[in-house]
């Protein structure tokens, strides 16, 4: 199994730092009315809002991350990869096209979906081939994250049609998709220590 370099974590960690950080500042610019539980991230990064710079940059570094974090993390399937990689890219997407102030965007609308389904799907495309593996590189954690996300998108789009706490719903799932990377690259760290240590 090829290493996963020391500097992935910088680039993995980074994520749900940037995501967390990028909606807790650019609510704060928004105020009132903004709410966090009803409204969604991209209405913070939407053209005009008070806090769309800070949105707008931070889903610009998450999707540097993503692609960085794809890059160094040799021990997974290229699949994987290639889909982690994927929805850096559409990170990048998100922000380049954003939703408007008032009503929405096909463009917008089309990148966020798609970043969406490619971060569900590389857990399971990561797994790595028959042998040990690095505990995030197993089927069983990889399905069951995959599972969660692909939950936590339904909900969204339930909260969406229904008018409800669709922020909530997204902050959860986008959360998990920002942490799974430094989950996997700790996890091949780890592992690759381990092994190390008994050799």
């Amino acid at each position: 199994m090829r290493a996963v370099p020391r500097w992935a974590l910088i680039s993995s960690g980074s994520a749900p730092v940037l995501l967390i950080g990028g909606w807790i500042v650019a609510g704060a610019l928004e105020g009132a009315g903004y709410d966090p539980a009803r409204d969604t991230i991209s209405a913070l990064a939407a053209s005009g809002a008070a806090g769309f710079w800070v949105m707008t940059g931070a889903f610009l570094g998450l999707g540097v991350c993503h692609l960085v974090t794809a890059w160094g993390l040799r021990a997974a399937r290229p699949a994987g990869r290639l889909a982690l990689a994927g929805g850096g890219v559409v990170a990048l997407v998100v922000a380049l096209f954003p939703v408007p102030l008032s009503g929405g965007s096909i463009r917008h609308g089309s990148a966020a979906a798609a970043g969406f389904a490619l971060l569900a799907a590389w857990p399971v495309l990561a797994v790595a081939p028959d042998g040990p593996a690095p505990w995030a590189l197993r089927p069983v954690p990889a399905v069951a994250v995959t599972t969660a996300m692909t939950l936590g998108a339904g909900w969204f789009l339930v909260e969406t049609e229904r008018h409800g706490t669709a922020g909530i719903a997204e902050r959860f799932v986008t959360f998990l998709q920002a942490l799974w990377p430094l989950v996997v690259v700790a996890s091949c760290l780890l592992h690759r220590q381990r092994a190390d240590a008994a050799a």
